[in-house]
């Protein structure tokens, strides 16, 4: 009997579906994460050999790129839309820290690892680091504040979430200039100075214009006055679409514009349960293009995604998650005043997924960086341990620390 491709991608796809409205609550109790779940299907699902797609990121690089991209912009709205606190330079003292600090030492401490651990190019060395830079906004959902007016905002999970939302954007500049050390640029004035002027000052200011603009516009037609609003939870789409698009085309930073958009927006009627509504509908898309993702990236990890990948290579990707990340968030938490426990998770809770193979898919189609099988597999590794140890881990860390926090509160 020979079965229909189109037959079992609709099986697949309604599977799909029925988990992400089950996993929410099936999840719950168990050590287990809707990610794990994802990923241990598309292996499980592409060692039968019934599907003959191979979803290789190295052979659909160009999809690689678009797919992912999508599901950061529709993440990052969520994640904008759900944040209570207001923007400021103190109330937003953590995220300024991560971002200033922990960010460009794990830029630097991985670039480093990657010349001097892995023998790649400063240029590939360099795109490592930036892909490995940003907490993921798709897979910390779990680590995230809760939806908007929940308040479940504590001090760490508002930190990895207005990360999340930010770093997706900084950590750009860093990945153009991988690009720029591929062509060798790095040794020029001219190259240097564009790198400062255009990737790092106009993209990030442009960014910012753009998603304030689209920000008040959007406010401005969802809230007619007198409490009324307009449209329903699809405009949440509409504007991560729109923000995205005109800040590319202002050549800003779009991941910046998206972000920026959603805080305005909030920030229009912080109080209204409208706010609930977009974002429950961008959780739901983002969810459900996130567990497409993984079960394709399980694919590709069954169809030889590290098959590349040395010993050593498996070490420095264990230094990266276990040593890097939770060195660089100590450093930046230095005289915070926050308790040492909230530091430790801030520090160690830095996921890295969706965000970090758009970035490796970016670099690599837009510069010239030669064989890049083993940064795939060294990328697919640490996404693969960032995956298991924080899903595991992530969920009992914040309900221990909340424990304690209402104890002492008691």
């Amino acid at each position: 009997m020979t079965l229909d491709p189109y037959i079992l991608f609709l099986l697949g796809l309604g599977a799909v579906v029925l988990l992400v409205s089950w996993a929410p609550v099936g999840l719950k109790r168990l050590p287990l994460t809707l990610a794990i779940l994802c990923v241990a299907v598309g292996v499980v699902v592409f060692s039968t050999g019934l599907l003959s797609f191979d979803p290789d990121p190295r052979t659909w690089d160009t999809a690689t790129e678009r797919l992912t991209e999508l599901v950061v912009i529709i993440s990052l709205m969520g994640a904008g839309l759900k944040l209570d606190r207001p923007l400021g330079w103190r109330r937003w003292s953590t995220t300024w820290r991560l971002l200033a600090v922990a960010m460009p030492l794990t830029i630097a401490a991985v670039a480093w690892l990657g010349v001097a651990g892995l023998g790649f190019s400063l240029a590939m060395a360099l795109l490592l680091g930036a892909a490995m830079a940003p907490t993921d906004p798709v897979l910390a959902a779990d680590v995230q504040v809760g939806p908007p007016k929940s308040g479940d905002e504590d001090e760490v999970r508002f930190g990895l979430t207005s990360e999340a939302g930010l770093n997706d954007a900084l950590a750009f500049p860093f990945v153009h200039l991988a690009i720029l050390a591929a062509a060798g640029g790095l040794a020029t004035t001219g190259g240097l100075t564009d790198w400062l002027t255009i990737k790092v000052g106009w993209k990030l200011l442009a960014g910012v214009g753009v998603g304030v603009l689209c920000g008040f516009g959007f406010s401005r037609l969802i809230f007619r006055g007198g409490g009324t609003r307009f449209g329903d939870g699809l405009v949440a789409l509409a504007a991560t679409l729109v923000a995205y698009a005109a800040a590319e085309l202002a050549h800003g930073y779009g991941f910046l514009a998206v972000f920026v958009c959603a805080l305005t927006i909030r920030a229009g009627e912080r109080d209204h349960d409208f706010h609930q509504e977009m974002h429950d509908f961008s959780d739901q898309i983002e969810r459900l293009l996130m567990m497409l993702l993984l079960v394709l990236f399980g694919g590709a990890l069954a169809n030889g995604l590290l098959a590349s990948l040395t010993w050593v290579d498996a070490l420095i990707g264990l230094a990266v998650v276990f040593v890097v990340r939770p060195a660089a968030g100590l450093i930046a938490m230095i005289g915070s005043g926050q308790p040492m426990r909230e530091r430790l998770l801030l520090a160690f809770l830095g996921i890295r997924g969706v965000g970090s193979v758009y970035y490796v898919a970016y670099g690599l189609n837009h510069g010239d960086f030669g064989i890049s099988e083993r940064l795939w597999a060294v990328v697919g590794f640490i996404i693969l341990v960032s995956i298991l140890v924080h899903g595991v881990t992530a969920a009992p860390l914040l309900r221990r620390l909340a424990l304690r926090r209402e104890a002492g509160a008691g």
